[in-house]
């Protein structure tokens, strides 16, 4: 009997509803209904609706067409592409370049070599300046131990300039100059040429601070700037594997003394006033 009353008053309040808002899509429904079926009792369900009662009698929609713009610039395609250059300039900037140990704590006055000619015409254009050309190889470990405290000698000499030659890109270059062993160094100024040249590591540094104590003080010479020697020069043209250039210079020819001129030594003359002077003195003595 419950159950016949409740299928009643749905169905009056469902007629209700439609001749009070003439809106056959509407439906109210109430908010628990339970049922039985034999012994077991089933939980009561909720059935929640939305009625747009309001919006149907307040719209300004009578059978006209409706538009919808879409926004081109939000396409996926789109924001895609605007994301991707910001996203790519993240992920380079955070991960950044990965410096080789032989690129870390460089200084002002420190550079790499890049070719035969770089070498030659940089230790020519130094001037009176003194120059510390350094060959280290990436996979030497004395050389990678020794960088540091290179960087920090360059620090505190800026007036020095240090030339970083490596030996793997420059092998055969290495090899016209006679470097055989790592690391090696080399100490350069003015019309003197080539000062010292040494091997040393980290244990050894101070013989690389007693070379630079030595050669520090400033020097001035009136001579042209000398660089590389000239059988080196040579070693570096005759090499078939650099793109290397060198003409000799012209050995000048040796100047040869002049002759002593010799001029004629005057004769004595002879007067007669003379002869009887030199007779009155012979006799005088002899008496």
């Amino acid at each position: 009997m419950a159950e016949l009353l409740t299928k009643t008053s749905l169905v009056s309040s469902w007629h209700g509803d439609t001749q009070h808002h003439h809106n056959p899509r509407v439906s109210v429904v109430p908010k628990s209904y339970s049922f039985g079926y034999g012994l077991k009792r089933f939980p009561s369900l909720m059935i929640k609706s939305q009625v747009l009662r309001s919006s149907t009698l307040s719209s300004d929609f009578h059978g006209k067409k409706l538009l919808f713009r879409v926004n081109r610039a939000s396409s996926p395609n789109r924001i895609n592409s605007q994301l991707r250059p910001s996203i790519v300039s993240q992920m380079t900037g955070r991960i950044g370049k990965v410096q080789k140990w032989w690129e870390k704590g460089i200084q002002p006055n420190m550079r790499e070599v890049t070719s035969a000619e770089d070498l030659v015409n940089s230790l020519l254009n130094a001037g009176d300046k003194l120059v510390i050309v350094d060959f280290f190889s990436p996979g030497c470990g004395g050389c990678k131990a020794l960088h540091p405290k290179i960087c920090q000698l360059a620090e505190m000499n800026p007036d020095i300039q240090f030339l970083q030659v490596n030996y793997e890109d420059h092998r055969s270059m290495c090899y016209s100059l006679n470097v055989h062993v790592l690391p090696f160094f080399r100490f350069y100024r003015g019309a003197e040429g080539r000062l010292c040249q040494f091997s040393c590591t980290n244990a050894t540094i101070k013989k690389f601070r007693d070379a630079l104590a030595k050669h520090t003080p400033e020097r001035c010479s009136l001579e042209p700037t000398k660089g590389l020697e000239e059988k080196e020069l040579l070693a570096l043209a005759a090499n078939k594997e650099l793109t290397f250039t060198y003409t000799p210079k012209p050995k000048p020819k040796p100047v040869q003394p002049a002759a002593p001129s010799l001029k004629p030594l005057p004769l004595p003359s002879f007067t007669a006033n003379s002869d009887v002077s030199k007779d009155r003195t012979l006799a005088t003595s002899g008496r």
